[in-house]
């Protein structure tokens, strides 16, 4: 038996292993049918997007990032004169990745200037789940590969942030992509192909390009570099791993200024100073900002979260179906390195040469899904909205659990067929459930919580629901309808005053004529005849009274009421024309 490892054989004759082989391989499963069901699922998301992207609300920062993204569009118009964009709020810490390609494509779509973003917003979710596929099919397969996608997709936490999470969607899909790409080159070391590479500097480029937390791809590519030369050099000695490591190093260097290039595109700040990417990482590291979060029913300052704060919010929002693929990876993980001990002696250094291997084979998507993890843990940076700003993780995660639920399925298939058609059936009644459960939500998905904690019931008054007011757009859409009812049909001729306790800008964007939106002054906010408010701020509650006519609730839990004041404001209708009660 040909015990030599992928690693070693290229670097004794610099190219990939048994190339005749692979491109055999590749030939059979581009015709794989589990990459054609991807490809459709893929194709349905697309369509779906295209249908439902108008739906969704506006989030508290899409207003500043929307300026942020019309600055950069100043920046480049104007010569590079008009730099405003460089002292806009703390905005130029982040890359303008996806707020200058928004504004550029709100000049040649139809759509409005949020909806544009919503539909960008989309495309970016599902190339993320494109990516999610890619990564876990060259770890595991086209089979692997659709579950892990398929899985991603009916991560309600997921796909409801992927119409306007402007910025943590875009930066999950590009962090997945990377991982991908660090696989690829990982598998290809030490002298990986010119393509590969550049395409690894694109894709951190265009990462760095959305928020400084990219240079987490730094860490996994140095840590699969590290772990492709340990095996060089148990296997073939320090010399040949030194040589490895030069080979390695001047390979990857072309990525370096793509990278920078890429990146400079669209942060033009974080290259104007070569510190200043460092001041942003700085900067994030423990954000200066501070707020009451919703934590196991208590409100914690989210400059201080308690340790435990992420890994139960991932606990409670991922679909329970990935909690068992991730617990069954856990478990075969454990059972390879129980099995591989049991088999050290016998195997000798071909035994240590298999683990180290597999090790490097899934050590980047492994660092992908934990590593962010144990660094919250450690360090409890700012965090607040749950697993909003750690979104980035659950692709590797959804690859992880797939990798594991294909490998079950494969065990099942090899014990008896019906078991391999059992579990298949059993993942089948999972999806659809989680689809099902979905549909209910929205447009409100993203306020999922599985059943670990009782749904969104459970939840209710424990943890963080609809913390971006997306449920405000529909509020203010019946509330139109509603007061068009009431007047028989004919819009009145008088503009009803709305105040909302939540974003402005994710009621007053959505208002018809007959509505207007009074939020600034005090004497007008008390003459409000309609008060909007989303429950997820209990300070709402009691702010000012009225009679609740309109509930836009899920699950019987209320996200956002409309609370009638016209009998305290004096104000009736007459023929269509409101005016001040007798």
């Amino acid at each position: 038996m040909n015990h030599q490892t992928p690693y070693s054989h290229i670097a004794l004759s610099g190219g990939l292993p048994q190339a005749g082989g692979l491109a055999m391989r590749a030939a059979r499963l581009a015709c794989d049918p589990w990459d054609d069901l991807t490809r459709l699922l893929l194709f349905g998301l697309a369509v779906l997007a295209a249908l439902t992207f108008q739906d969704y609300g506006i989030t508290t920062d899409e207003l500043v990032q929307q300026n942020y993204g019309q600055y950069l569009w100043n920046f480049y118009a104007s010569g590079f004169t008009d730099q405003t964009a460089f002292t806009y709020s703390n905005l130029y810490l982040y890359g303008g990745l996806f707020d200058l390609l928004a504004v550029g494509l709100q000049r040649v779509l139809p759509f409005g200037v949020y909806e544009t973003r919503h539909l960008l917003c989309a495309l970016f979710g599902i190339a993320g789940i494109a990516g999610t596929w890619r990564l876990a099919r060259l770890l595991g397969g086209p089979r692997a590969g659709f579950l892990a996608a398929a899985l991603l997709a009916l991560t309600a936490s997921y796909y409801g942030a992927m119409f306007n999470n402007t910025k943590d969607v875009p930066f999950a899909a590009g962090m997945v992509w990377a991982v991908y790409y660090v696989t690829r080159v990982g598998l290809q070391l030490p002298k990986p192909g010119f393509g590969t590479v550049v395409k690894l500097g694109v894709v951190i480029g265009l990462t760095l390009a959305i928020r400084i937390g990219g240079i987490f791809i730094g860490m996994y590519l140095a840590a699969t570099i590290a772990a492709g030369l340990v095996l060089v050099w148990r296997e073939e000695g320090t010399q040949r791993a030194l040589r490895a490591a030069g080979a390695s190093v001047t390979s990857l260097l072309p990525a370096v200024p793509v990278a920078y290039a890429v990146m400079g595109v669209f942060w033009p700040w974080g290259v104007m100073s070569p510190l200043n990417p460092l001041e942003a990482l700085s900067t994030f590291r423990k954000f200066p900002f501070r707020l009451e979060t919703l934590f196991e029913g208590n409100l914690v300052f989210s400059d201080q979260p308690p340790a435990s704060y992420l890994p139960v919010y991932l606990g409670i929002k991922l679909p329970e179906t990935a909690l068992v693929g991730l617990v069954l990876a856990v478990v075969l993980a454990g059972w390879w390195v129980w099995t591989l001990a049991r088999q050290a002696p016998a195997a000798g250094r071909f035994g240590f040469i298999d683990a180290a291997d597999g090790t490097r084979r899934l050590l980047p998507v492994v660092l992908a899904a934990a590593l962010p993890v144990v660094m919250f843990i450690l360090m409890r940076p700012t965090v607040y909205n749950g697993i909003r700003h750690f979104m980035f993780v659950v692709p590797a995660m959804m690859v992880l659990a797939g990798l594991a639920f294909d490998r079950v399925w494969q065990i099942a298939e090899t014990r008896h067929a019906r078991l391999g058609q059992g579990f298949c059936l059993a993942l089948t009644v999972a999806a659809v459930v989680h689809g099902w459960t979905m549909v209910r939500l929205h447009p409100n998905e993203y306020v999922y919580y599985n059943r670990l904690v009782g749904g969104l019931p459970g939840a209710a008054g424990r943890f963080e629901l609809d913390y971006w007011s997306n449920s405000i757009r529909e509020a203010v859409l019946a509330l139109g309808r509603y007061t068009e009812m009431e007047n028989g049909g004919p819009l009145p001729r008088h503009a009803y005053r709305v105040t909302v306790c939540a974003n402005g800008l994710s009621a007053s964007y959505f208002m018809p004529s007959h509505l207007k939106f009074v939020n600034d002054l005090p004497d007008e906010i008390m003459k409000a005849d309609f008060f909007i408010i989303f429950n997820q701020d209990s300070d709402c509650q009691n702010l000012l009274n009225g009679r609740t006519i309109i509930e836009v609730a899920r699950d019987g839990v209320p996200l956002s009421v409309v609370k009638d004041r016209r009998d305290i404001t004096g104000t009736r209708i007459v023929n269509g024309v409101a005016g001040a009660a007798p």
